[in-house]
């Protein structure tokens, strides 16, 4: 497949929430949390708006491929829900950081990213652009339910961004789809149509936890194996395994079932929860940032979610532009396994 990725940048709310904060209004404490998730604290929106986070990991990720946002050809906006019904988040990033090129959303809940990757990829391979930007921007905090203590002590809110253009990066890309709203959904205001006769309330999100575990982890371990298999290598070949941080129990048992050591599996969960499609692309640009994913390593991606949707792929990593220039973007020893 023809896509590499050249650059990569990620921006958190400044207010970070520890699990302390949620006994106020939670029937809850720390250890319950922790020992359930693995989350400690997590960021929430309060000071800015999703479009600042948005645009300032977009920045960052431009700036670490070293181009200009002018030069860009296409922004895909992997979100749930942007600031706005319409104009899209990718317009609005697309305004705040001066490009001049066509942008659009997608909403694939928790596997935005990998999505977005494919579709990348298509539009790469058919000459239809040559340097894309995919940025995953999540306000979950706007759509769960805070006096639900089973979801709401999960998700938080985040941006990560990626530059990408032709190369060979990505080899394999596996993408699943089963439409089903019993496990998780959302429902938005029904509006207030006179001629309407039933009008739906707003629905926050709802979650059956325990269905999303066996559903998460059987899900990843399918779609891993696929890629694997399907490039003709194997799980030891495999430097770094990216998994979408949606819970420590989820990211454990991949990790038993494939047999494979934690030290390939980096964690950032601790301390930013559940971000949604933001999840791996901050986590791959911590990684990349702090130096710790090195030219010609072999990284899998998984992630699973709402729709419900999976997807996984494999990328042979190339060292983006400007990593020596950004490594001293926050302390790297806060990366890794968490």
């Amino acid at each position: 497949m023809d896509l590499k990725i050249i650059g990569t940048g990620r921006s958190m709310p400044v207010r970070a929430v520890a699990n302390e904060e949620l006994t106020r209004f939670l029937e809850t404490d720390d250890a319950w949390i922790a020992s359930r998730t693995g989350i400690r604290e997590r960021r929430i929106l309060t000071e800015e708006s999703l479009t600042d986070l948005a645009a300032q990991a977009a920045m960052k990720a431009l700036e670490d491929a070293q181009i200009d946002a002018g030069t860009l050809d296409l922004i895909i906006c992997p979100t749930m829900q942007g600031d706005l019904i319409t104009p899209s988040q990718a317009c609005m990033v697309q305004s705040r950081i001066g490009a001049g090129c066509p942008a659009f959303d997608i909403n694939c809940a928790c596997t935005g990213f990998i999505y977005g990757l494919d579709i990348a990829a298509a539009y790469l391979e058919t000459g239809r652009a040559e340097t894309i930007l995919i940025v995953c921007a999540e306000a979950m905090s706007r759509i769960v339910d805070w006096t639900d203590r089973g979801s709401c002590i999960v998700f938080a809110d985040g941006a990560g961004a990626v530059v990408v253009t032709k190369g060979q990066g990505l080899k394999t890309t596996h993408l699943t789809a089963c439409g089903d709203d019993a496990l998780l959904r959302a429902r938005p205001d029904g509006g207030n149509c006179p001629l309407t006769p039933e009008i739906k309330p707003i629905e926050r999100l709802v979650m059956n936890g325990p269905e999303v575990y066996k559903f998460a982890v059987s899900a990843a371990v399918r779609d891993l194996q696929t890629v694997i298999e399907k490039d003709g290598a194997s799980l030891d070949d495999v430097d770094w395994f990216l998994l979408h941080q949606a819970n420590r129990r989820i990211l454990e048992a991949v990790r038993n079932r494939l047999n494979q050591p934690e030290a390939k599996f980096p964690s950032n969960i601790a301390r930013y929860g559940n971000t949604s499609a933001a999840s791996l692309p901050i986590l791959l640009d911590e990684l990349n940032k702090a130096d710790q994913i090195k030219e010609g390593q072999l990284l899998a991606l998984s992630a699973f979610g709402a729709g419900l949707t999976t997807g996984a792929c494999l990328i042979r990593w190339h060292e983006t532009k400007g990593v020596i220039k950004s490594r001293t973007e926050g302390n790297s020893s806060d990366v890794l396994i968490s």
